[in-house]
């Protein structure tokens, strides 16, 4: 009778189970891992005969498994307060913050990043390079802590060896860990005020405007955030404003004709990822023009997401600030959408992006 009512009720759950499956509307995006899901592939003799069909099939039948989510926290849940993991899917939580390991310095990726920088410099660049890079919260958070730890003065040191056709400006003493979101990778705009004056300073202009915080509504939660399946407690979403910035004329590229827009997006401050509100998030080309600037400077901004929230406090001692991402566009292109006419340039990517610099092209 015991073994009855196993069977029984096992076969009622794996029907109900089945069942909903079978009857759950298809998912295409995961919210919380922020990452398009797995689609039922085409069947065809060549698919089911090679093996593909039903690789690809498997794929499907775990994205698109009911109660996804919940399941996911239940794992995350019992890895990390039964069976004690530091870490649950290369994540961890120290201070108060949501992090990732990643402790290799990908040489060759730095390398790579080098020689494309110094082919755009020689090829595009009429005024003064300068050199930033954006330290990983990383840097900040495992300091004496059992997470094994990238050498960040060794990331720098190599990238300052590889560009020397370049002025390097330092900023990884102006950040400590309170000016990163706890639950994502970026920082905060409201933090980072004096690192973009410091930046300006050293590229010769200065920022002397005063700023008013607004806040967004809405709860912040970043992209560490649903990839730990954790309960965590969500960040506020601040940014900055002025009466320069307020007037600024931006004009985005992303399709190639030029399109007028906002410095800050509200529609992507209520979208999948409200960091994206920063100049609209992934543009490959954005201009930025300053009818109030004191001073007729230009500046070329080759960037990843962190310039999204400090261009717009840079672009106050320029005229006109052009903002480039070679991750979503071909450098042999920029000729067709950058005037690079007597302006500076910034090269300003964070330690991420430079150790997976193949992004870029």
């Amino acid at each position: 009778m015991k073994n009855k009512i196993v069977t029984i009720v096992f076969a009622v759950v794996l029907f109900m189970v089945s069942l909903t499956a079978f009857f759950k509307p298809v998912d295409s995006y995961s919210e919380s891992e922020r990452r398009p899901l797995e689609k039922l592939p085409d069947v065809s003799a060549e698919s089911i005969l090679s093996g593909s069909f039903m690789a690809g099939f498997e794929k499907y039948a775990t994205d698109q498994f009911p109660g996804r989510d919940f399941l996911r926290g239940c794992k995350a849940a019992f890895a990390t307060n039964v069976l004690q993991k530091k870490d649950n899917n290369a994540l961890f939580v120290k201070d108060g913050h949501i992090s990732k390991i990643d402790s290799n310095i990908n040489e060759p990726m730095l390398d790579y990043a080098a020689s494309l920088f110094e082919r755009l410099t020689k090829k595009h660049a009429e005024g003064k390079v300068y050199f930033s890079i954006v330290p990983d919260k990383n840097c900040y958070l495992t300091k004496e802590s059992i997470y094994p730890s990238m050498d960040y003065e060794a990331f720098i040191e190599h990238m300052k060896q590889k560009t020397p056709f370049m002025e390097y400006v330092d900023i990884t003493h102006l950040l400590d860990l309170d000016d990163y979101y706890t639950t994502d990778t970026h920082w905060k705009q409201e933090n980072i005020t004096h690192v973009a004056a410091f930046l300006a300073n050293k590229m010769g202009t200065d920022l002397t405007k005063d700023y008013t915080q607004k806040e967004i509504e809405r709860a912040f939660y970043g992209v560490y955030h649903g990839q730990l399946a954790l309960p965590f407690k969500a960040d506020k979403m601040v940014y900055l404003t002025n009466d320069v910035i307020d007037n600024f004329n931006v004009t985005y590229y992303s399709t190639g004709e030029g399109v007028k827009g906002d410095v800050y997006n509200m529609k992507k401050a209520q979208g999948r990822d409200m960091y994206e509100m920063f100049l609209s998030g992934s543009e490959s080309v954005v201009v930025i023009e300053n009818p109030n600037a004191e001073k007729d400077k230009e500046l070329v901004i080759f960037r990843d997401s962190y310039a999204s929230s400090i261009a717009p406090l840079i672009a106050q001692g320029y005229k006109k600030t052009t903002l480039v991402d070679l991750r979503y566009m071909q450098s042999a292109f920029l000729e067709s959408y950058v005037d690079f006419g007597g302006a500076d340039a910034l090269f300003l990517y964070s330690t991420s992006v430079l150790n997976t610099a193949t992004s870029m092209k």
